[in-house]
């Protein structure tokens, strides 16, 4: 009997120990924080590539660049807009003055599909080449015009008032003469 006292002591001793050493040993070590997530690093911006104009429609609705004239006459407004828009900075603000340095007039032909085709003088400014080269120049690259829809082909006539500063009007859209 006191084999199996001692045996069962023992067995108590050795779970009281084991008990002992595990309330006396070091706590396991914390788990490392987290490092805090880097801010987002905003994407760099996107630059759209330009795209080229569409292609010329005969839909005014999807296409603001075609013209519902059915003259000529209604047609040279068209352009005449056209170009006050692309040259803008050149337009000749106000009434223009009594004395001018080159009036000339000019036929311009327009394609069905805005293109211009050919471009003649019905009245040229002889005395002031350069200008009849400038305004040559900028009829040409404000192609494609408005497409004229109504009438296909067409062929306008405009007067172009031209100021010594290098500004003009056209007589479509002046604004006057004093």
């Amino acid at each position: 009997m006191k084999k199996a006292i001692a045996m069962r002591l023992g067995g108590w001793s050795a779970i009281s120990a084991a008990v002992l050493l595990a309330a006396c040993s070091s706590a396991p070590p914390p788990a490392p924080e987290a490092a805090p997530a880097p801010a987002p690093v905003a994407a760099p911006p996107v630059l759209e590539t330009p795209k080229p104009p569409p292609a010329v429609a005969e839909d005014p609705i999807t296409n603001p660049r075609v013209s519902q004239a059915t003259t000529p006459r209604a047609y040279r407004r068209d352009a005449a807009t056209h170009l006050y828009g692309l040259h803008g900075g050149r337009i000749y603000k106000g009434r223009m003055p009594p004395l001018l340095y080159a009036v000339g007039v000019l036929q311009v032909e327009v394609d069905r599909n805005g293109s211009v085709k050919e471009v003649s003088w019905m009245r040229a400014p002889k005395h002031a080449p350069e200008v009849m080269a400038e305004i040559e120049k900028m009829v040409r690259a404000a192609a494609p015009y408005p497409a004229p829809a109504k009438i296909g082909r067409v062929t306008y006539t405009d007067t172009w008032l031209w100021h010594k500063s290098g500004r003009f009007q056209l007589d479509t859209l002046t604004e006057g003469q004093d």
